[in-house]
């Protein structure tokens, strides 16, 4: 009981202390809302890597913010949970969950044997594996802690991820209409392909609503297999004996409790219980504390680690990119 108690204080302290990140979440909301091309995750986290990489405005408030911001993302990630629509999901048939698991799996899988056979660092392998097949800085924060990996390699994943996902924006829509693709195929394309969720609305957006709509519902579903890819990067930590790095890897809980809350939050979706009157509430509570870790990840980003960017690393970002793209093409060709 003690030893709770202890634990308890010691989060809320944290929670208290992470006031700078639930403001900087707060104001990269709404530079989102004001720029909806711009994912208020990816604000976040550079306004973090800024304030972290100047000396004159770097202070010790800051940084003792960034344990309790950790905890916020975690929340965030709960609350993700709320926004799978299972209807949604189920609308799209059985060819549209073939078009979810297939790629999901294969891009996770093919990064991960590509980048290792590179000689990348297996953590930054495993952040860029998970990033690229579930939702972009999401599932990134969602498994670096739960790792063995290196500050600058979550910096270098939601570089490349952001990098890849925002040219994702303008091929696929592109490549789409060219191949002939009515719009709610190239929705469907759209949502299984590319790696953030504002980046799938946004191409989806420059196609039209059907597009949107489906586009919605696919990467919906890849962000419903985030267990997936958590469970699958503890399973590549576990087969990586000496590995050197800052994450807690094999001393974490095999089932994090932010995962169960995950689990649950959709469940409640799913039954109706959340009010619908509600919903757009709690999404932007999740969006809030989503990046309010963000900017606690950007605090530990040292730019000089990031400079210059290995080739290789941007390679494997390119070919990940690749077959995020051709699978879920090829399967749209073959179940429609």
């Amino acid at each position: 009981m003690a030893a709770a108690n202890t634990a308890l204080t010691s989060g809320l302290t944290a929670l208290a202390r992470a006031w700078p990140a639930a403001l900087a979440g707060l104001l990269s909301v709404l530079a989102g809302l004001a720029v909806p091309l711009l994912s208020p995750l990816i604000i976040a986290l550079v306004l973090g890597a800024v304030l972290a990489n100047t000396a004159a405005i770097r202070t010790a408030l800051i940084a003792q913010s960034m344990k309790g911001a950790k905890t916020l993302l975690r929340l965030g990630v709960v609350l993700l949970g709320t926004r799978l629509s299972v209807d949604a999901i189920v609308m799209l048939g059985l060819p549209g969950l073939a078009v979810i698991v297939i790629t999901v799996v294969i891009v996770f899988l093919a990064t991960g044997v590509i980048g290792d056979r590179l000689g990348l660092d297996r953590g930054l392998v495993t952040l860029i594996a998970s990033g690229f097949s579930i939702c972009g800085a999401a599932a990134i924060a969602a498994v670096e802690s739960g790792i063995r990996r290196r500050d600058e390699d979550v910096g270098i994943a939601l570089a490349m991820v952001t990098l890849f996902g925002s040219v994702m924006i303008l091929v696929v829509p592109a490549a789409g209409a060219g191949l002939g693709l009515p719009p709610e195929l190239i929705g469907v394309w759209a949502g299984a392909s590319i790696h953030e969720v504002a980046q799938v609305v946004a191409a989806a957006s420059l196609v039209g609503t059907t597009a949107v709509t489906a586009a919605t519902a696919v990467k919906l579903g890849r962000v419903a297999l985030l267990a997936f890819a958590v469970g699958a990067a503890r399973w590549r930590d576990r087969r990586w004996p000496g590995a050197a790095g800052t994450g807690s890897g094999g001393a974490t809980p095999l089932v994090p409790w932010f995962l169960v809350g995950f689990v649950i939050a959709a469940v409640l979706a799913g039954l109706g219980v959340i009010p619908e009157g509600a919903i757009p509430l709690v999404d932007h509570a999740g969006t809030l504390l989503l990046s309010a870790g963000m900017f606690g990840l950007g605090l530990g980003i040292r730019f000089r680690n990031l400079f210059p960017m290995p080739w290789h690393v941007v390679l494997l970002s390119a070919v990940s990119t690749t077959i995020a793209a051709l699978v879920p093409l090829v399967l749209v060709s073959l179940l429609w």
